[in-house]
């Protein structure tokens, strides 16, 4: 038996740069934003009915948007473990469940007893009411439907946890502790980092299929990303056009090169004139990216530490329609060496096509008069 528990709000202020849905989801829908994490399971469950080592698996999830709605699209054989009657509430024309952490914790804590493994589609918020109420009783393993997922309990992407799960179920893949990570929401809404470490948590784990968690920058490279981002601003004032830049510490040190408020944790779009740079929109969302996606933006983006992602962790407003419309030339990593260590670098935008076009080798600055070939994945 394995647990299925899908958090149906997950991600959902991705691409509306809220960096986060805990306790925002109306303003979330106020945005624009749609719910995306029963779409991403639909994309687990698929991979997965194409494994001929799968046709036996039988699941136990939570009622209607916590699993079972998503699981009667598909031919696997399931029970509901029915703990409350889940209502839904509209806001702003979208329907949205009344579930909550509560519910999380609930099922996983009666499922422990029951499954050899428990899935759980969310973020790092929901890695947390997970290990809260099963601690290390069963292994988990995070389906990545969030925003963040600085966690080490996270598959790379849907299709990838399908793998993995093939593999526990087949003795292929090996159990690790991982360590089970948060940051504080609102202080990340105002470019505050503040993360800890929330417990531990055993996990399947199969080389290249699941993250590690995110690590920070070595003091020992502070003044090369210091040298970077002066050489990188200088590149671009001498080249007018639209910009979109990245989040991150790194992609940060060339905002305040170039002279703009711009955010840590956001993406922001600055324009450059005559060698002048303006700031046009702080914290920008999809939608305000895809308003200047039609004047040749460029973008500069660094690699999330420890997990290995240009795209698709903590910076959804990257989105599949922004980047389709951005020739991949355009497109400038920065990145120091140590973040290179780990393997190829990872994009997930939840579009095949969209991946695909960015798959292949890019050039990674990693000196200000040094660039290095890296595969993207």
């Amino acid at each position: 038996m394995i647990g299925l528990i899908i958090n149906p709000i997950a991600g959902m202020g991705g691409k509306v740069a809220l960096k986060g849905t805990d306790g925002v989801v109306e303003e979330a829908v106020r945005r624009g934003a749609k719910p995306i994490a029963q779409d991403l399971v639909r994309l687990f469950l698929s991979e997965l009915s194409h494994y001929g080592e799968a046709s036996g698996i039988r699941f136990i999830t939570g009622p209607g948007p916590l699993g079972e709605d998503v699981l009667g699209e598909f031919d696997f054989e399931f029970e509901v473990m029915r703990h409350r009657e889940i209502g839904y509430r509209e806001v702003e024309g979208v329907m949205i469940p009344d579930t909550s952490s509560e519910d999380t914790k609930e099922l996983a804590g009666r499922m422990a007893e029951r499954v050899k493994l428990l899935l759980f589609a969310g973020g790092d918020g929901t890695a947390r009411d997970v290990i809260e109420a099963v601690d290390e009783r069963v292994p988990i393993l995070g389906i990545p439907t969030g925003v963040k997922m600085y966690s080490g309990v996270f598959a790379y992407s849907p299709e990838d946890a399908a793998r993995v799960l093939v593999d526990f179920l087949q003795g292929r893949a090996r159990l690790e502790e991982r360590e089970v990570r948060d940051i504080d929401e609102d202080a990340y809404r105002h470019d505050e980092v503040r993360a800890k470490t929330y417990g531990k948590a055993i996990v399947p784990v199969v080389e290249t299929l699941v993250q590690g968690s995110k690590e920070r920058v070595p003091l020992s490279e502070e003044d090369e990303l210091e040298a970077i981002a002066e050489a990188l601003a200088e590149e671009i004032l001498e080249n007018d056009g639209v910009y979109f830049l990245g989040s991150g510490s790194t992609v940060k040190r060339i905002k305040e090169k170039l002279g703009i408020e711009g955010t840590l944790l956001g993406v922001d779009v600055v324009e450059v004139k005559d060698g002048e740079a303006r700031l046009v929109v702080k914290d920008a969302t999809e939608k305000d990216l895809l308003r200047f996606a039609d004047r040749n933006p460029r973008v500069i983006v660094t690699v999330i530490g420890g997990l290995g992602f240009l795209f698709g962790r903590g910076n959804q407003q990257f989105s599949a329609e922004v980047l389709r419309r951005i020739p991949r030339e355009n497109i400038t990593v920065v990145a120091t060496p140590s973040k290179l260590e780990n393997g190829p670098l990872r994009v997930y935008t939840g579009d095949r096509e969209v991946d695909e076009k960015l798959r292949g080798y890019i050039r990674v600055r990693v000196s200000p008069w040094m660039e290095r070939l890296v595969r993207v994945v």
